[in-house]
């Protein structure tokens, strides 16, 4: 497995703890559908909640950076097709979770709840 990929399944891990200690109940982890592909889907109270995470081993360019436009239309995108997929009655809500850091040198998480809402645009 390359590093990068092995970085990134080391900040899902990490976000997963993250999140359980929040309350989250962990649904999925990477689920794929076609080229929709969501890195955690979690439930919290009412919500069905679609978490973004994005792992640096450094901090020399923000992660926040490569979550831009169309990156929220593809994760919303990715949330309708499982939505109408398991015909979810809940609430959507969308989380980014950042990690800077190594399994080596430790790191920093960044948890943003409710990050964003969806684009005012159809879905196919």
């Amino acid at each position: 497995m390359a590093q990068h990929n092995q970085l990134g399944k080391w900040g899902e891990e990490i976000a997963c703890e993250k999140l359980i200690t929040e309350g989250y109940a962990i649904c999925e982890r990477n689920w794929r559908v076609g080229s929709y592909e969501i890195d955690i889907i979690a439930m919290k109270g009412n919500r069905i909640v679609f978490v973004e995470v994005k792992t640096r081993s450094n901090d020399y360019v923000d992660p926040l950076e490569s979550i831009d436009n169309k990156k929220i239309l593809y994760i919303c995108r990715s949330a309708n097709a499982y939505i109408k997929q398991y015909d979810i009655p809940h609430e959507p809500q969308f989380d980014i979770i950042l990690i800077v850091g190594t399994p080596e040198t430790g790191y920093k998480l960044e948890h943003f709840p409710d990050a964003f809402l969806p684009p005012l645009s159809s879905f196919k």
